[in-house]
């Protein structure tokens, strides 16, 4: 697409699940969205009037304070230590955000932030110190005071300049496939036309590349390049959503595969349309809602999917987990994606919001959290500083969380001073 950026991990266009379920971004005012903030979150609305042009605001440290009683309270992150603790795995983020802090990638896409005062060297050593205090810790609230103690806290102005973002959340789905076509396995992903970059304008629709079935692909510009077939179109669609994949081949064998590239076409939410047509009301969308809904109506299924005229590549990846955008690998809930031309890439942010999560007994239920993030995907449709998309893993649970995530929160950059 003309004027867009595409991330390595996602298509252009998709803000994980929830873009399947119509969650476009957009300017939300407070007053539409107020009701469904809890006291948990309205505490830390900030006092400022936002400046539209700086997506992040220094907040002061006396507001956070202000907001101590929560039961979660800023910067505590309990996810950190107990049985559950996964410290390891923001370490493993930690260690990938400062490689890539220290590559010419890196050293580029800083010489063009918006704001000038968040520096690559301010990014890269506020980051090392986040690590030393994280090893030193021996609890969230030993954490949470060395913080508040040492670091500045710079805000996203949200949405609706008053620093509310809306999350979703997006996963890489797991599917069985097959190297070659059978009558069980045979719809494909295909890998990226060698000419990509010459094909003329405008580039044809998903219809025009592979039919109204999804099985015509040999027939065109697409012959040759199939890459892995699936059991069905619906899941060779939600890897186009995702950009990315585990597959467990039927030859014993398992490999992954991701993003290598997309038509110049925009992206249709398939949820928008089945609630535009009476056929889900808008707020029953979700994944699972659609899906139950194409398995009620398989017939409807490939006039939904050729709706939506944007068409995604992948590469073989050969066992490489999911990749974002500033090309480190994902760590499973310890990743967000933002909008890279507003927020600074492979920085450490601090996430406040409420996603479900499995319990103990293997149940869904929201959980209210603080939990510190490193920023680095991002995807096309999240735009502004109101939108984050947090990762949350890979396979089927991971999709039940990314299919029902849909919450109000704040976003911080922490950084010292």
């Amino acid at each position: 697409m003309v004027g867009l950026q595409f991330s390595r991990f996602r298509l252009i266009g998709i803000v994980g699940i929830m873009l399947l379920v119509g969650c476009q971004p957009r300017q939300t005012g407070w007053g539409e969205i107020k009701g469904s903030i809890s006291p948990f979150l309205e505490c830390l609305i900030p006092h400022w009037s936002a400046d539209s042009r700086f997506p992040l605001q220094l907040t002061p440290n006396a507001h956070l304070q202000g907001c101590n009683w929560l039961k979660e309270p800023l910067g505590r992150d309990e996810r950190l230590w107990g049985e559950a603790s996964d410290r390891e795995t923001l370490l493993v983020a930690i260690d990938r955000s400062l490689q890539y802090l220290n590559s010419p990638s890196a050293i580029r896409a800083y010489r063009t932030y918006p704001i000038q005062e968040i520096s690559r060297d301010r990014v890269l050593r506020s980051l090392q110190r986040f690590r030393t205090l994280l090893l030193e810790s021996n609890s969230p609230e030993d954490l949470q005071n060395k913080v508040k103690q040492e670091f500045v806290f710079y805000q996203s102005i949200g949405g609706d300049r008053l620093g509310t973002v809306l999350f979703s959340a997006y996963f890489e789905p797991i599917y069985e496939a097959s190297p070659v076509p059978t009558s069980e396995y045979s719809y494909p992903i295909y890998k990226s036309p060698p000419n990509l970059a010459s094909w003329p304008l405008p580039h044809p629709s998903r219809k025009e590349l592979e039919g109204e079935d999804g099985l015509q692909g040999s027939q065109g510009k697409l012959k040759g390049l199939e890459l892995f077939w699936l059991r069905s179109r619906w899941e060779a669609y939600l890897i186009h959503i995702q950009g990315s994949a585990k597959l467990n081949l039927t030859d014993g064998t398992q490999t992954t595969v991701g993003y290598a590239g997309n038509t110049r076409k925009n992206y249709t939410s398939i949820g928008g349309e089945l609630s535009k047509d009476g056929k889900i009301p808008l707020e029953e969308l979700s994944l699972p809602r659609i899906f139950k809904y194409f398995e009620e109506h398989p017939q409807e299924l490939n006039d939904y999917l050729t709706r939506d005229q944007s068409f995604v590549f992948f590469t073989e990846k050969h066992g490489i987990p999911a990749t974002g955008s500033i090309g480190v690998s994902l760590s499973e809930k310890r990743s967000i994606a933002t909008d890279k031309s507003l927020m600074p890439p492979g920085a450490l942010a601090l996430i406040h919001t409420a996603i479900p999560e499995f319990n103990s007994q293997g149940e869904l239920r929201e959980n209210h959290f603080s939990r510190y993030v490193l920023d680095q995907d991002t995807g096309g449709a999240i735009k502004g500083a109101g939108r984050v998309d947090y990762f949350v893993g890979s396979g089927e649970k991971a999709g039940e969380i990314a299919g029902l995530t849909r919450s109000y929160g704040q976003l911080y950059y922490l950084l010292l001073p």
